[in-house]
């Protein structure tokens, strides 16, 4: 079976077949990620004051944790963030070694197919990052959930090229600094 087609108008709801399951769902005010097999599902908000701000990451530790170059995320306040389903389907794995402290950074991984949905770090309790490619409804990439910034630039690698008209921040950028 072919591919879906991709609308023409980025800025339109567009959820693809993409893993398991196909039930996801946005509106104006919120809307959900799934990680690849459907086993988890949370619902997050899609404007403040529960969402905080988008980001690429381009340091070491997304990196790995993400097996690609950089990862795109958005933050959560957490008290704007309701797993739907699949909480106890949550695998984590915690460190303290992390690039730019010595944070705690857990990261919650779907147990089923290992799609890392969210990380949360010591040092902002009351938030959680999590990754743009979750979300269900991929017109919110293109739209609410693009990065308002891009952090630890000089940690990019050199065949990538700046994110245009971001906001470019040498190291970790702190929300309120």
């Amino acid at each position: 079976m072919p591919a879906a087609a991709t609308p023409a108008d980025k800025t339109e709801s567009y959820f693809p077949l993409a893993g398991g399951d196909n039930d996801g769902w946005s509106n104006e005010e919120e809307a959900t990620a799934t990680c690849f097999c459907g086993a988890v599902q949370l619902k997050f908000p899609t404007q403040g004051p529960g969402l905080i701000y988008t980001f690429v990451c381009n340091c070491a530790d997304c990196r790995k944790v993400t097996a690609s170059m950089f990862a795109s995320n958005f933050t959560v306040a957490n008290t704007h963030l309701t797993h739907v389903r699949g909480r106890e389907n949550l695998s984590t794995y915690a460190q303290a070694r992390t690039i730019a402290s010595s944070n705690t950074m857990t990261n919650f991984f779907c147990k089923t197919c290992g799609t890392l949905m969210y990380r949360c770090s010591s040092a902002f309790p009351e938030l959680s990052v999590l990754r743009i490619g979750t979300v269900d409804d991929f017109s919110l990439h293109e739209t609410k959930l693009k990065p308002m910034l891009e952090q630890f630039v000089e940690r990019r690698v050199g065949w990538l090229h700046p994110l245009e008209g971001v906001e470019q921040v040498e190291g970790m950028w702190l929300p309120g600094k």
